[in-house]
């Protein structure tokens, strides 16, 4: 059969057919429906259309093909059926055990690190995404080369997972990726070197960052936009945010923080990804408050944490770093539900339960952000000419003025601020 395969990326985009198949190796903290919901996702997220979902069970996995012989001549049969053009494998596959499984499929095979690093590669925006999502796919080609590498002679949308010439001048192909991952870790590093500066000048200013991190789909990016009344993409769609967003907020006590919104993170994130996004992501190693933003209706929400947090482990963010988890999609949920999670919450000083879509808790953690913001904060007794208003502006801006006090021509103000803010107020006076 023709696998549509060689078409234009774009055209194949719009309505490639897809079976996605779950090797279920006993994995007991994840759902399997859920996951394979998930890696449906994944693949609606560049314009698949997924015509059918097995999960087959893999209690020895074969080095050949990974799954048995049997199972390979169903999913056979389900591509001829389907009239498919793809199966994507929810599964780390070998080079072998991927060009064998195309040869008794009849399709297109790709691991669920190859249709992570698809995803990416189309919805990158930045130059800097864009060179960070090459490098990491050029690493991942490096170890494979199953098809030719061409995808820098053409310059068209995507990195070539989904098509290519045959397997043709290999080493050439593999001169040609060393040279080309070299120059990007060049540029890379340019990147992070501007990055830098501009964080440092961010400190010295000096302004809380702020970092909403969590699983892909979670509701970061709907959040962000109701703290910071933004327009940052956001749909019920994986990935929909994939470059840094800063923007500025104010917070009780705290004239101005920054918030940044990140790219999501996801079970088997790709090493080449988190090597490669290094630089974005330390926007997440530096900040002074993590707000882990999770979707607590989903089945697998507990092992969606834990994979948000090996993922900070992994970039360098350290249990020291203060964070809040905000329980999100509170809408999603009624009833008894709703209720042990409210409970659930309310017994946790770390935990505020929202919904990011409704705005419900919002304003609570907003309240325990600067809370625990302004927990090193200590209260000074400041006195200003009574006619000394931009003063007065300045503590009500920077601190949280508990009392004042009218003596003749001054004034005294009874104010709580972080040590830094008050030696810059002795500095502006």
């Amino acid at each position: 059969m023709s696998t549509g395969f060689n078409r234009d990326r774009d055209e194949f985009a719009r309505g490639g057919r897809a079976i996605v198949v779950l090797p279920d190796q006993g994995d007991a903290s994840r759902d399997a429906e859920a996951r394979l919901d998930e890696t449906a996702g994944l693949a609606a997220a560049i314009g698949l259309v997924v015509t059918d979902r097995l999960a087959v069970r893999v209690r020895a996995p074969k080095p050949a093909t990974l799954i048995g012989s049997g199972q390979v001549e169903q999913i056979a049969t389900h591509v001829q059926q389907d009239e498919a053009d793809l199966v994507i494998f929810d599964a780390s596959l070998t080079p072998v055990q991927q060009r064998n499984l195309e040869t008794g499929l009849g399709a297109k095979v790709i691991d669920r690190t190859g249709l992570i690093l698809e995803i990416f590669g189309e919805r990158a925006a930045t130059a800097e995404g864009r060179l960070q999502v090459e490098l990491a796919h050029l690493d991942y080609q490096a170890g494979r080369l199953v098809r030719s590498w061409t995808h820098l002679e053409r310059q068209r949308g995507g990195f070539g997972f989904l098509g290519g010439p045959g397997e043709t001048q290999i080493e050439a192909d593999r001169r040609l990726i060393r040279d080309r991952m070299a120059r990007l870790r060049r540029e890379l590093e340019q990147v992070s070197r501007t990055r830098g500066l501009h964080r440092d000048r961010r400190q010295r200013a000096p302004w809380p960052v702020i970092a909403l991190v969590g699983y892909t789909n979670a509701g970061k990016s709907t959040l962000f936009n109701r703290l910071t009344g933004a327009h940052v993409m956001a749909e019920d769609l994986l990935f929909a945010t994939l470059d840094p967003t800063l923007r500025q907020i104010s917070l009780p006590g705290i004239d101005k923080a920054i918030l940044s919104d990140t790219v999501g993170f996801v079970s088997d994130l790709p090493t080449q990804l988190v090597a490669a996004f290094k630089a974005t992501l330390e926007e997440v190693v530096s900040a002074d408050l993590l707000i882990h933003v999770r979707d607590i209706a989903h089945p697998d929400s507990e092992a969606q944490r834990a994979d948000v947090e090996a993922v900070l482990a992994e970039i360098g963010v350290g249990d020291a770093t203060p964070r809040f988890e905000a329980w999100n999609k509170l809408d999603l949920l009624d009833g008894e539900a709703r209720e042990d999670m409210l409970a659930e919450a309310a017994r946790r000083e770390d935990v505020v339960a929202i919904s990011a879509l409704t705005g419900a808790g919002v304003d609570t953690l907003i309240t325990a952000v600067a809370a625990k913001l302004t927990a090193g904060h200590r209260r000074y007794w400041i006195t200003l000419d009574a006619a000394d208003g931009a003063g007065a502006a300045w503590l009500h801006a920077h601190g949280e003025v508990i009392g004042q006090q009218s003596e003749g021509l001054q004034t005294q103000y009874e104010v709580r601020l972080a040590e830094r803010d008050y030696e810059r107020f002795l500095q502006r006076h």
